[in-house]
């Protein structure tokens, strides 16, 4: 009893934003100090990665031997795809519709101009600093469709599962698991355990993981305010305000969504996703939040587990809609930064390279997720380089909102697929 209280108190909703603003108060208070404090976060974070990798692989195997045992694969294939689709477009005309409105890149103040030029250039001068954000910049390499594919196929599965490939090695979980599932069952019954046993396993490390949870936020975020100080959020105050709008907007959809699909009351919904809330705002991680979004969905709401097992995975590395989102909201701001106004062609290949751009991030952190913003303002000419630093500057808090977005979102999109549990 004691235990199901302190595990409730670390993911309470209330004690996670807690600790966030109390490791923020201490970042600018103690910079020194709590710069060293990063040791926990990644200890922690590097922890939660040991286990993320088996346990996609057992549950994906596990589940879709299972699932064509009992028949309607094609069917469920052909619902993902849609949801796939409309949740990609959804969000991407969302976070569209109110970046144009709010338009956070314009009108700036000199004052937060001469910010920008000094992360950009590391130059005083507000003069210097116009030159620095309409130059021309050299054109970005995009990610084309031949290097998405291969990027899907792992030519050697233990090098992808010791490199921490999640993509590749969801690829290989599919096509096994589709394999073992038309092996006979007499023969596929010891492996069909083992991989049971991995996956209660990972489970419970996930569980009792949980508990230092409140320790770890405050951690994690006063080591960040420590290295970075609080200038960057100053300067990019419009877009993180712009983008933390849309990312409460598409999270509420997403909670009414998923209350409506399972029959639940809005208490009891929301009960539910204080796990993967919490979780996805401590780690900035999906992959590792899958078994936490199982749990919700499964043991809380009730949707068949031998559905949840297979799609949350298979949500998580394929419908990237945080990222997607993310790309074209940095997109609309850099065009509004530069004064360029944009067609409504020129906004729908916004929208289509965002998508893109967001499958393509499948399995990438940091630096290199922001990266891919460089693909989506290539299609319309705009520079990206001068500005890459800004969103680097900020990507912490805005790592926090795509990873909610994309856990959250994810979870009402498994909502969607699956079948409604029955009323209790």
């Amino acid at each position: 009893m004691n235990t199901k209280k302190i595990y409730a108190f670390a993911l309470n909703p209330w004690v996670v934003i807690g600790s966030l603003a109390a490791g923020v108060a201490f970042g600018v208070i103690q910079p020194g100090s709590a710069a060293k404090l990063d040791l926990v976060g990644d200890v922690y974070i590097d922890l939660l990665k040991m286990i993320t990798l088996p346990f996609m692989v057992s549950a994906v195997i596990f589940s879709l031997q299972r699932l064509l045992r009992e028949g309607g694969t094609g069917k469920l294939l052909g619902q993902v795809a849609l949801v796939f689709l409309t949740f990609s477009v959804f969000v991407a005309l969302v976070g569209a519709a109110l970046l144009i409105i709010m338009r956070p890149g314009e009108n700036l103040s000199t004052t937060t101009m001469q910010t920008f030029g000094k992360m950009v250039g590391n130059d005083l001068n507000a003069s210097d600093t116009i030159m620095n954000l309409v130059g021309i910049d050299d054109t970005k390499k995009s990610v084309g469709f031949a290097e998405i594919v291969m990027s899907l196929v792992p030519t050697n599965i233990f090098s992808a599962l010791a490199n921490g490939e999640t993509l590749k090695a969801l690829v290989f979980a599919l096509l096994f698991g589709l394999a073992v599932g038309h092996v006979p069952w007499r023969i596929a019954d010891g492996l069909t355990q083992a991989l049971e046993t991995i996956y209660q396993a990972c489970q419970k490390l996930m569980y009792w993981l949980s508990f230092p949870l409140p320790l770890v936020l405050f951690c994690m975020s006063a080591a960040q305010l420590g290295e970075t100080g609080i200038e960057p959020l100053k300067a990019m105050t419009q877009f993180v305000l712009a983008f933390f709008v849309v990312s409460i907007l598409l999270l509420s959809l997403a909670a009414i969504v998923i209350w409506k699909r399972s029959n639940s009351s809005p208490g009891q919904t929301l009960d539910a996703l204080r796990g993967p809330f919490a979780l996805a705002l401590a780690t900035r991680n999906s992959a590792i939040c899958m078994p936490v979004m199982i749990e919700s969905l499964a043991d809380r709401l009730g949707f068949a587990r031998s559905r949840v097992e297979l799609l949350v995975p298979l949500t998580i590395s394929l419908l990237r809609i945080g990222p997607v989102v993310y790309y074209v909201c940095a997109t609309l701001f850099i065009a509004q930064l530069y004064g360029r106004s944009l067609s409504l062609i020129e906004l729908g290949v916004v929208l289509s390279a965002s998508v893109l751009a967001g499958f393509a991030s499948a399995g990438m952190t940091g630096l290199v997720t922001v990266s891919l913003i460089g693909m989506t303002c290539n299609y319309i000419g705009l520079p990206f380089e001068a500005a890459f630093i800004l969103f680097l500057a900020v990507d912490p808090i805005c790592d926090m909102l795509r990873t909610l977005i994309l856990v959250i979102g994810n979870t009402a999109a498994v909502a969607v697929i699956c079948p409604r549990p029955l009323k209790i």
